[in-house]
C-alpha cells in the first residue's frame, strides 16, 4: 500500500492516500464506446417537489442537461423506476438548446429519438429504457434539451427534485416546437436518467453522495456543483479529457436508511454498477445518517457505535462490488458539521465522524482517499467548516464548492 500527500493550498490541505487496484480490475479501455455523459439519481418525489397528475397527462415535457463529455452520437435514458404501472412515451426528441435557462431550441439540431426503431416506447414499472443511438454530435460541457410527450400521467413519478435546472411543461404534444410560450416551469426533472454519448471518451467517473454533491445552494441554471468543476477541470486536462462525470447525489440521502431516496447501499447498484463505462467511483455519503440519528433525541452509546460499525460496514461492501467490476473506488472523508443548526451534532456526534473518517483514511479499505474534512474544516475548530468555505454550518459555500473540486489531484484519474 502507497500513501502519498498533497499540499493543496495556504488555507488547506487535502490528504489523498493511493493503493494498486484490486486484484482483477483494469484500467479503462482505449477502445471507443458508450461511456455516461450525465445521469441522475432517481427517487419518489415528494409531495412538494412532485406534479401535479394532471399536468403530466397530454403534456410535453422539456428538460435540459449539461454533458460533461462529448460525441458524435447520443443515447437517452428514461425512467420508471419507481413507477407503479407502465409509463408510455408516444414521442421523444434530442436537440441543442439555446439557452440553458429557456425552452427554445435549435430547431436544425431537433432529432427523434427511436426504441428499437419505434418511436413509441412503454417502459414497465420500475425499469429504465435506452435509445436507439441518435446521430447528432456534442460537444464536451455542452447542453442537451429533451423533451418527450406523456399521454397520461405516471400513477407514481420518478424524478430528480434536486436538479438545480429548469424543466418546462406544457399541455398537449408540442415535442418538435422550437418554444414552449407559456409552459410551468419547475426546478426537478422527471422520468430521465442519463444520457450515453459515442466518441473519445473511455470511462466514467461515478459521484455517490447527497446534498453536497447534488449542489444544495446552487442556483439553478448555474452548473456551479462541485462535479461541475471537476467536470471542467478533466476536460482542462489532455490526461484526463476522456472522462466524463455522473453527478448520482441526492438531497438528505443517507448510507443505510431511506429517507430522500432509497439508500446509498440499496441505490448502488442501479447508480453506479450499471452506468454506462464507469471507471471510477468516488464516495462522499455519510453525514446525513450521522446528524439523524440525534437530530430529535440523544442515542445509547450502544447506537453510536452500531451506526460506525454499519456505516464501516457499507462502504466495506461498495468497496468489494465495485472492485469485482473492475472499479478504482476512492473514499472521500465527511465534511465537519458542528455549526449545522438542523442538526445540533455534540461531542458525540463528532467522535462519531471522526471514527468514520479514520476508517475511510486507514490503508487497506479504499483504493485511494480525498480528504474534504482536512480541506475544508476550519484549523482552530476543526469540527467546523472553514468560515471562507461554509453555506450553513452543513453545506459548502460556492467557494467551498469549486474548492472541493480544485483540491482533487486529476493524477487519481490517469490509471
Amino acid at each position: 500500500m502507497i500513501q502519498t500527500r498533497w499540499t493543496l493550498g495556504a488555507l488547506a490541505a487535502a490528504l489523498l492516500i493511493v493503493s494498486p487496484f484490486a486484484a482483477g480490475a483494469q484500467p479503462p479501455s482505449t477502445k471507443t464506446h458508450w461511456v455516461g455523459s450525465w445521469a441522475a439519481s432517481q427517487q419518489v418525489p415528494e409531495p412538494q417537489n412532485a406534479l401535479a397528475p394532471q399536468d403530466l397527462s397530454d403534456a410535453t415535457l422539456r428538460q435540459i442537461v449539461r454533458l460533461t463529455a462529448g460525441g458524435r452520437q447520443v443515447r437517452v435514458r428514461l425512467s420508471n423506476v419507481h413507477g407503479t404501472a407502465p409509463l408510455r412515451f408516444t414521442s421523444v426528441h434530442v436537440a441543442k438548446p439555446l439557452s440553458v435557462s429557456s425552452p427554445r431550441i435549435d430547431v436544425a439540431t431537433d432529432h427523434a429519438a427511436t426504441f428499437s426503431g419505434q418511436t413509441e416506447v412503454v417502459v414497465p414499472a420500475g425499469a429504465e429504457y435506452l435509445s436507439d443511438p441518435i446521430d447528432l454530435s456534442v460537444a464536451p460541457l455542452s447542453d442537451l434539451a429533451i423533451t418527450v410527450y406523456l399521454p397520461a400521467s405516471p400513477e407514481r413519478q420518478t424524478s430528480h427534485p434536486g436538479s438545480r435546472a429548469t424543466s418546462y411543461v406544457l399541455a398537449g404534444q408540442h415535442v418538435a416546437d422550437a418554444d414552449l410560450p407559456g409552459a410551468k416551469t419547475v426546478d426537478h426533472w422527471f422520468a430521465l436518467s442519463g444520457v450515453d454519448v459515442v466518441g473519445q471518451t473511455r470511462g466514467a467517473v461515478v459521484i455517490l453522495g447527497d446534498s453536497i454533491t447534488d449542489g444544495y445552494g446552487v442556483a439553478p441554471n448555474s452548473n456551479l456543483r462541485w462535479p461541475d468543476h471537476l467536470a471542467a477541470r478533466l476536460q482542462a486536462s489532455a490526461k484526463t479529457r476522456h472522462l466524463s462525470v455522473l453527478n448520482q447525489g441526492i438531497g438528505g440521502n443517507r448510507v443505510l436508511r431511506d429517507g430522500s431516496g432509497p439508500n446509498a447501499l440499496a441505490r448502488f447498484e442501479r447508480d453506479v454498477l450499471s452506468q454506462t463505462g464507469v471507471a471510477y467511483l468516488i464516495v462522499l455519503e455519510g453525514v446525513n445518517d450521522l446528524g439523524v440519528l440525534t437530530r430529535d433525541a440523544p442515542a445509547t452509546p450502544e447506537a453510536h457505535a452500531a451506526l460506525v460499525r454499519d456505516m464501516t460496514g457499507a462502504y466495506g461492501q461498495m468497496i468489494e462490488r465495485a472492485r469485482a467490476r473492475g472499479i478504482k473506488v476512492i473514499g472521500a472523508t465527511i465534511l465537519p458539521y458542528a455549526g449545522s443548526a438542523y442538526y445540533h451534532p455534540t461531542a458525540v456526534n463528532e467522535a462519531d465522524r471522526q471514527a468514520i473518517n479514520a476508517w475511510i483514511r486507514a490503508p487497506g479499505h479504499f483504493d485511494a482517499v480525498i480528504d474534504f474534512d482536512l480541506l475544508m474544516r476550519d484549523p482552530a475548530k476543526p469540527e467546523r467548516l472553514n468560515a471562507a468555505y461554509d453555506n450553513d454550518g452543513l453545506h459548502p459555500s460556492m467557494a467551498g464548492y469549486k474548492t472541493m473540486a480544485d483540491a482533487i489531484p486529476l493524477s487519481l484519474f490517469d490509471q
